[in-house]
């Protein structure tokens, strides 16, 4: 087997990034100041989760757009030359999009807004732009959806309930009553391929999915508790199954809102999988080839492309896999 980029991260769309975050920056009173008057500072609108497309690329402004009223978060700058050109200083500003509008004109005001702010753009989310997008503007938008997610989940201090300010260029929040700092969160979530004796890949269907729908097994990771340990654990509650030898392939973050999935592969020191009637409804032994028939018959779909489970199974698989009914 090849290396672990080579074969699960180089595949994963939303791992991809070319951007110095520029953490030094943040304690600069006077960043945004010296932004504004800079000809390599472009702003980034992000409406509803969605960001502006024109021409296959991403659009970066070079003027800052009216806002929604958040702070304008500095996402950093850019080391390789594509459509960003490298060295770019990249702001996001989120604009005002059905979430601040009244329902009764929500729709108009959108189309308005959109026209107004970039001309001729479609605004489209992560999930369906991806494929358009190269590194830099990959990790650009993914970085956005999740800082803009958490301050918008995260507008009062944990503590004591006051509200808080945004402060360190967007990435951190200060209570205004006490002054303790709160910093952006990421969940890990372990998601694995568990395989048996005989390389068969166990997979899964959640209660939240169509009634043929399989993927790897997944949970996210409980306090104090190792990675390795979260997938024994998960493995065991969601199957009923005893696995060992844990191994790390690669991970994804996972910006819907906030996770970092981290993929393993497990192996199983028995068969007898019995799903715990909760989270998971069904569990299936595959061999290869009863996979692609399977799939290719439609009995089973396959989880989306743009995620680390279909690059899991695909790296268990050896290449790539058709899926009649493919999604991102």
């Amino acid at each position: 087997m090849g290396s672990i980029e080579a074969t699960v991260n180089a595949t994963l769309l939303l791992s991809r990034a070319g951007v110095d975050r520029r953490g030094e920056r943040r304690s600069d009173p006077d960043l945004f100041d010296r932004l504004a008057s800079s000809t390599t500072t472009r702003y980034l609108p992000l409406r509803d989760g969605q960001a502006p497309i024109r021409d296959g690329g991403l659009v970066l402004l070079d003027v800052a757009p009216a806002g929604d009223g958040t702070p304008p978060l500095y996402l950093g700058a850019t080391t390789a030359d594509g459509a960003v050109p490298a060295g770019t200083d990249v702001v996001l500003v989120p604009v005002p999009g059905s979430e601040s509008a009244g329902p009764a004109d929500a729709g108009v005001y959108q189309d308005d807004h959109a026209g107004a702010v970039v001309p001729g753009a479609q605004w489209r989310g992560l999930r369906d732009a991806v494929d358009d997008l190269d590194a830099v503007e990959a990790g650009l938008f993914v970085e956005s959806l999740a800082l803009h997610h958490w301050h918008r989940v995260h507008r009062h201090c944990p503590r004591c309930g006051a509200p808080t300010e945004v402060v360190e260029a967007g990435w951190v929040r200060r209570c205004t009553a006490d002054g303790s700092q709160h910093f952006p969160r990421t969940d890990p979530a372990i998601i694995c391929t568990v395989v048996d004796d005989d390389d068969r890949l166990l997979l899964g269907r959640s209660a939240q999915w169509p009634a043929n729908r399989f993927s790897t097994l997944a949970g996210f990771v409980e306090p104090g508790e190792s990675l390795e340990a979260a997938v024994v654990r998960e493995i065991g509650e969601e199957a009923g199954l005893v696995v060992d030898s844990p191994r790390y392939l690669g991970s994804q973050p996972w910006p819907f809102p906030c996770s970092l999935m981290l993929g393993f592969t497990a192996h199983a020191t028995g068969t007898r999988a019995v799903p715990d009637g909760i989270e998971i409804l069904d569990l299936r032994w595959f061999t290869r080839a009863e996979l692609v028939s399977a799939v290719g018959a439609g009995e089973i779909r396959l989880p989306g492309t743009l995620s680390i489970a279909r690059r899991l199974i695909e790296h268990w698989y050896g290449e790539p896999l058709t899926d009649p009914e493919g999604e991102r």
